[in-house]
């Protein structure tokens, strides 16, 4: 069994460097909601139910500073930015963020408290 290239479990290895990728409450959220396409901001904002503009606005940071996703400027707008996922934030959307959110589904009902 492959364990992310930990022989014991140590603050610097490869399991702990990825689930930090998504260990902020909105970044999973984000990741998935991209991997419709190329989206502004704003309309990440609406699609996101209950995200704040000021904790998206800190999520897209994040995110563009993991090289998961890139910021380009709209050309029809000169003060609009789009975002998009890179192959990097593709492959875990598509990868272990679509497995957990297909687990979440399955067992959903099993992990809600009582």
């Amino acid at each position: 069994m492959d364990d992310g290239g930990c022989e014991t479990f140590v603050a610097d290895c490869r399991l702990r460097q990825a689930t930090e990728l998504i260990a902020h409450t909105w970044d999973p959220l984000v990741l998935m909601a991209l991997r419709r396409g190329t989206t502004r901001r704003r309309d990440l904002l609406n699609s996101i139910g209950g995200v704040s503009d000021k904790v998206l606005s800190q999520a897209l940071t994040r995110l563009t500073k993991h090289g998961l996703i890139t910021r380009t400027a709209v050309p029809a707008d000169h003060r609009g930015v789009a975002y998009e996922l890179t192959p990097t934030g593709s492959s875990l959307a598509a990868g272990p963020l679509a497995a957990l959110a297909q687990w979440a589904a399955d067992h959903g009902e099993a992990i809600l408290p009582t």
